[in-house]
């Protein structure tokens, strides 16, 4: 359901006679890049991190190449294993513990869409399929999941692209996982980024040229969506892709988005989501970013490359190899925009 407040401010924003100009942002450099993605073109689309919270070194980056599979990378940016699938979009991933699990969107059938779940093998560093099941009727898209604070149960959250979002429960207590598609929701045209907060159960979800929205995540909640910040062509330049978060305190920390249309990140500060800076990648020994898809955030000692956190972009422009991801140490990110 959608907000008309939000529908209205867009249709203002739309009357203006003169273009938006984008608010300048601060440059930080990569840190390290991921080798290329074996196909040309589009190809490269999301990552996910694993933190190996007792050697941070050996931590874990997660990369799609949807034209061919999905690849496992080092610290370093080598790629350590590659998995083949047709066609993964969007991907996350849980530790709970006793194993680590990813989920990927599957838009091998665009007609059906479909969830692919792995199990990471952080020892071998490689992702093992469990299978690959259905969720509803459309091309799926985006990709997230949730573990929900009072029992810990695992859902996901599946981005359509015509914007129905699809929420499945994902049982693992069983020699194969179950997976059942549990409600939907809806927003008006074409989204494909979400992050799910585990601390307050906030689901956010990024439609590519009108804004970012909010749902609670939980399957028994109400599905309107609540606007939280708008694709202004200043803060948010459509398409608006990628989300990650990072967290602080109860509900604190910071939501950050692909502003793709001109190359940049805009963060803002939780839990009321008021705009708090944005920044670019660039101005180093590694090439920048440029035409980001999928973005992940995760906070944590990752070594002394990373010491408060890692931050991974898809590049849409790795030329002359084909994409790739980089990698940017969240403390530059704070320090850039003058964080607390």
């Amino acid at each position: 359901m959608r907000a008309l407040p939000f529908a209205a401010l867009m249709l203002a924003g739309c009357a203006t006679t003169s273009a938006p100009v984008a608010v300048e942002a601060p440059t930080v450099a990569a840190t390290a890049e991921t080798d290329p993605v074996d196909t040309a073109a589009d190809a490269a689309d999301d990552p996910a991190i694993w933190l190996n919270a007792a050697e941070p070194a050996k931590s874990l980056v997660i990369g799609t190449d949807k034209k061919a599979g999905i690849h496992v990378y080092s610290l370093t940016g080598k790629r350590l294993s590659f998995t083949p699938a047709a066609r993964l979009n969007n991907v996350d991933l849980r530790d709970l513990g006793t194993r680590v699990i990813a989920a990927a969107s599957d838009r091998a059938d665009i007609a059906t869409a479909h969830v692919s779940l792995f199990t990471l093998d952080t020892t071998a560093a490689k992702l093992v399929p469990l299978g690959r099941f259905p969720v509803g009727p459309g091309e799926a898209y985006g990709m997230c999941l949730w573990t929900r604070a009072r029992d810990h149960a695992l859902f996901g959250f599946v981005v359509l692209k015509d914007g129905r979002i699809d929420q499945v429960a994902i049982d693992l207590s069983g020699a194969s996982p179950k997976v059942t598609t549990v409600r939907s929701m809806k927003l008006g045209t074409q989204s494909e980024g979400c992050v799910v907060d585990d601390r307050t159960g906030q689901l956010y979800v990024a439609e590519e040229d009108v804004g970012l929205w909010r749902f609670d995540a939980d399957p028994s909640a109400p599905v309107t969506a609540t606007p939280i910040a708008k694709v202004d062509g200043k803060t948010l330049v459509a398409d608006a892709e990628g989300l990650a978060l990072a967290p602080s305190g109860r509900n604190g920390g910071y939501l950050v988005a692909s502003s793709q249309g001109d190359n940049a990140y805009t963060l803002y500060r939780l839990p009321g989501v008021t705009y708090a800076g944005r920044f670019r990648i660039g101005g180093g020994a590694i090439d920048g970013t440029s035409d980001t898809d999928g973005i992940e955030l995760m906070l944590g000692n990752f070594g002394p490359a990373y010491p408060q956190g890692l931050f991974v972009a898809q590049d849409g422009d790795n030329a002359p190899a084909t994409q790739n991801f980089k990698y940017v140490s969240w403390a530059s990110v704070k320090k850039a925009l003058k964080l607390r």
